[in-house]
């Protein structure tokens, strides 16, 4: 994780920053902190987890969007860019125009675990915490595991799905879907 030559910028600066690059960076205590291009695999399972949200979103008439790499601010001067978030049509139009950074806590982030495996496991586990999203997943082709972190008291309680186990989330009651069809979405052959 590189940081950028810029010394220290507000939440308000972040919204509207723009180096020239096509670079995209987390806000953290001020500093811009250049995220590394995603794998292919990473990007595979992304945007397999965002059809089938998008699809049981659609099946069961939800009054809710899921986003890909949108922000969520989780600090005075903090903003995380989401793997996939799920949030009501309100707190959309609330941005319509602005920024994707979400201010309001999303129902559901999901992030693919990259070899910056502590940013997901621990900084962003206790930032979406404190911000009260009450859903968590934290998906990990590296140990072949997905992680669902359910809010309660103000700290997550956590369940480890493995191999042809199905997730079981809060936010999505029906959902149904193994560990190893999310993770195999990340092979191309």
């Amino acid at each position: 994780m590189v940081t950028t030559p810029v010394t220290s910028i507000t939440f308000e600066e972040y919204l509207t920053y723009d180096d020239g690059s096509d670079f995209h960076y987390e806000l953290v205590d001020g500093k811009l902190e250049l995220m590394n291009p995603p794998t292919i695999e990473h990007f595979l399972i992304a945007k397999f987890l965002e059809q089938l949200l998008d699809a049981e979103i659609k099946r069961c008439s939800s009054p809710w969007l899921c986003f890909r790499e949108s922000g969520v601010r989780t600090g005075r001067n903090k903003s995380r860019l989401t793997d996939l978030c799920v949030v009501t049509l309100e707190q959309a139009r609330e941005l319509l125009n602005a920024s994707a950074v979400f201010e309001s806590p999303p129902l559901l982030i999901v992030e693919v675990v990259s070899p910056s495996v502590k940013r997901d496991y621990r900084y962003k586990r206790s930032e979406y915490a404190a911000l009260e999203v009450p859903e968590y997943w934290i998906v990990d082709p590296l140990e072949t595991k997905i992680s669902v972190l359910l809010l309660e008291d103000g700290f997550y309680e956590e369940t480890v799905f493995t191999a042809n186990q199905q997730i079981v989330s809060r936010i999505f009651s029906e959902f149904n879907i193994a560990v190893e069809e999310v993770l195999n979405a990340g092979y191309l052959g």
